[in-house]
């Protein structure tokens, strides 16, 4: 396959773009995606091509554009509902976690609602406490609800395409770090030219490495892979891995890495009680607890809200220098 170089917003407007050409019955709405193409652009031009019928604007009204979602998916149309701001989710936590996760079930199979909730979340960017929350452990507890979390222009595209075609809710989760911030690794990236997409569910092996393993969602993948590289100056050979999906997780790819590695590093944005961290390292512990050869580490955000400065917001985020210094304590 031919690769361009496209920016984590580039891949996520061009998969969006593609999977509207392909199906009729894909439509775009949230707050100011239609006119000015979204606030950070994922939605540039949308309009321009497929029109006001497809791409609208709504309220600023999280519960309208949820509930609005679902009624479209329960009436044929594939609806990709953005929300400004994950912190906002919760606004609709009742439609997404009560109404879209388990009407399939409730039904007994006989209704579909493949609908997509894109919502970004901006640690990273000194937005304060209400706008930088990585929630996705909350919505971990809505069985039937698929998340997935993209560190890369590449799974971008591939991801967002395969959960507009996919037949259940999915929460596709952004980050605004990767938006903006050029020095992150999942700033730009390779994206292939040919049409593909990247199942659900399936983590990936972003480096290989025997010493260790680290595995990252989201915008801290940016962060194992700067850690690995600095790791490999001290000798250590670190695998990172990125889940890429947190539900369904894909459990078994996490268990192989650590049999080989025999360490384990979980790095995330959530709060560390009850995170996305604690349930990766509980699955370890439980059915991989012989390969361990010592604690498990998980670095989260700390139990507290977000800062408003800058600096301050530096301190308390994942970074690969914490990543670096947890790692060195395991492997001696």
């Amino acid at each position: 396959m031919a690769d361009r170089e496209l920016t984590y917003v580039e891949a996520l407007n061009e998969g969006l773009r593609e999977e509207m050409r392909r199906d009729d019955s894909v439509i775009v709405f949230g707050e100011e995606v239609a006119a000015s193409g979204g606030v950070y652009k994922v939605t540039k031009d949308l309009l321009k091509e497929f029109g006001p019928k497809r791409v609208l604007d709504t309220p600023i009204s999280e519960i309208a554009i949820v509930g609005a979602a679902i009624g479209a998916a329960l009436n044929g149309l594939r609806p990709v509902a953005e929300l400004m701001f994950f912190d906002f989710a919760g606004i609709a936590f009742d439609q997404i976690v009560t109404h879209a996760s388990k009407m399939r079930f409730m039904s007994g199979g006989q209704v579909k609602l493949p609908l997509v909730v894109r919502t970004q979340y901006s640690l990273g960017r000194a937005y304060g406490s209400q706008h930088t929350q990585f929630l996705a452990a909350s919505f971990m507890q809505a069985p039937g609800l698929k998340i997935v979390a993209p560190s890369t222009p590449k799974d971008a595209k591939g991801l967002i395409k395969s959960s507009i075609r996919d037949d259940d809710p999915v929460l596709f989760i952004e980050s605004g770090a990767l938006y903006v911030n050029r020095t992150y690794y999942g700033y730009k990236g390779p994206v292939p030219e040919e049409e593909y997409l990247i199942p659900i569910g399936k983590a990936e092996v972003k480096r290989s490495g025997d010493d260790i393993s680290i595995v990252a969602v989201s915008r801290v993948v940016s962060e194992a892979m700067a850690a690995a590289e600095q790791l490999s100056a001290y000798g250590i050979k670190a695998e990172v891995v990125d889940l890429r999906t947190i539900m369904p997780m894909d459990y078994q790819t996490v268990l192989e890495s650590v049999k080989r590695t025999n360490r384990l590093i979980v790095a995330e944005d959530s709060v560390k009680t009850c995170g996305v961290s604690a349930e990766v390292a509980s699955h370890v512990c439980e059915y991989g607890f012989d390969y361990l050869e010592a604690p498990i580490i998980r670095l989260n955000s700390p139990p507290m809200p977000a800062p408003q400065s800058a600096e301050l917001e530096r301190r308390y985020m994942v970074t690969s220098d914490k990543i670096v210094e947890a790692a060195r304590r395991l492997v001696v």
